[in-house]
Parts: structure tokens; sequence; C-alpha cells
């Protein structure tokens, strides 16, 4: 079906959007496409499944839209101040996993605020793109949702700067390893590495400097349902 033999990327790059109306004109002319038929525009190959691809949809879309960021720690859109992020959902319109933010910084946090965190600037404003998530369905054949832009703000942003700090606390106190997939209510920090066995430095209990895995912050599927909900309801 598609000739390229890459499963990420293909060489030519689009100009990047000159502002955010631009930007969601763009998205929306995708919508309804499936993940096959974007590829095969993008003459990227659709891999059989993303078990080890997981981040592919979300790479197809920067490529098709225009993204210039890739894995760097500034947003995607940085001209314009927007964040690419796709989301798989079921039939239901409910989140079908959690979604990542941005690698967490394990050393050099003295006087990092939540204003200025990585988190907070990657989340400032958001296009979601849905797509249809449901594991049953080959990914070629999957389907892109209508895409909508949200910004971090009010009620929402207070959570997650609760949760942030929490974690960056310990962090900062050199617990790192006590930190668990089970710490901030809606954002989390996991292992975040392709990987498994590789390894970066971190504070360590007596402030020395440890090796451990890379982590990276989460946004819950709880989080990013209330999202969905209230947009599409």
């Amino acid at each position: 079906m598609v000739t390229n033999s890459s499963n990420t990327k293909n060489t030519t790059h689009k100009p990047a959007p000159n502002s955010v109306d631009e930007l969601l004109e763009r998205a929306s002319l995708l919508a309804g496409l499936t993940l096959g038929e974007l590829a095969q525009i993008e003459n990227i190959r659709v891999p059989d499944d993303f078990k080890r691809e997981k981040g592919w949809s979300g790479q197809l879309l920067e490529l098709a839209l225009g993204a210039q960021a890739g894995s760097k720690a500034q947003q995607d859109f940085a001209n314009i101040g927007v964040e690419l992020k796709t989301i798989p959902i079921d039939t239901n319109g409910n989140p079908l996993e959690t979604t990542y933010v941005c690698y967490a910084h394990l050393t050099d946090i003295a006087g990092i605020q939540w204003a200025t965190s990585s988190v907070r600037n990657k989340l400032n404003k958001v296009l979601w793109v849905p797509i249809d998530g449901r594991r049953d369905i080959p990914p070629a054949e999957r389907c892109i949702g209508t895409p909508f832009l949200w910004s971090l703000q009010g009620e929402q942003e207070a959570y997650l700067r609760q949760d942030w700090e929490e974690i960056m606390d310990m962090i900062a106190m050199g617990d790192i390893e006590k930190v668990t997939a089970r710490h901030g209510e809606f954002m989390q920090l996991r292992p975040k590495a392709a990987n498994g066995s590789a390894l970066t430095d971190a504070i360590g209990k007596n402030g020395q400097i440890i090796q451990t895995r890379p982590r990276g912050f989460y946004l819950r599927k709880e989080f990013t349902r209330k999202i969905l909900r209230d947009y599409f309801s």
C-alpha cells in the first residue's frame, strides 16, 4: 500500500503553520481519514501493530501537520505555542491509555517552579487529536477523529500542579526510587525509555548522584477523559 520502508518519517517536511487557526484548519482536514490513508499521502509504511511503535500515530500527525519539535522539550509548534497530542479512544469516546507529557528532570532541579516547568510549557495549549484505538481494528483502518484545542487553566491546572509539586519534592529529597505510578491523582511519573536498561543521573538520598531509569510524566486516563467529555458533551 505504501512504498517507503520507514515506519516513522519521510525526508520531506511541511512548513510549520503560522497561526493557531491554520494549524486547526490543517488538522480538521485530516478528520475522517484512516491512518492508512494519511500514511499513504505521507509515503510512510503502516506498522502491523503498535506494540513496538507506540508513538507512530503521533509521529505521523506531526509530519502531516508540520510539527518542528519532535522529541525536544519545547512544544511541537513552538512558534505558535501549541503542543500536539494524539489520544486513542474506544467506541464510547473514553481514552484507552495514559498520555505522555515529557521527560522529568531528575537533577539540577533547584529553583524549578511550576510556572516555568516543562510540564506546564507542554500543556499550556494542546491540539488534541482523538484516534480510534480499538485493538481489534488493524492500525491502517483506524480513523482520525475531530481535533480540538484545549488550554490548561483553572481547576485542571491546580490539580496537575499539586501532583507535579508532590512528585518533584520527592525527587529533590532523593526519593526517586520511592516514586511509583500510584503517586499523583491526575498525573503520574513512570519509567520512560525505549531501552529498558537505559540509565540516567538522579539525586540520591544523601544528595549524591545515582543512576536510575529515565522517568516521564503521564496524564492519567481520568484526566483526559474529563477533557474529552467537556469538549464533546
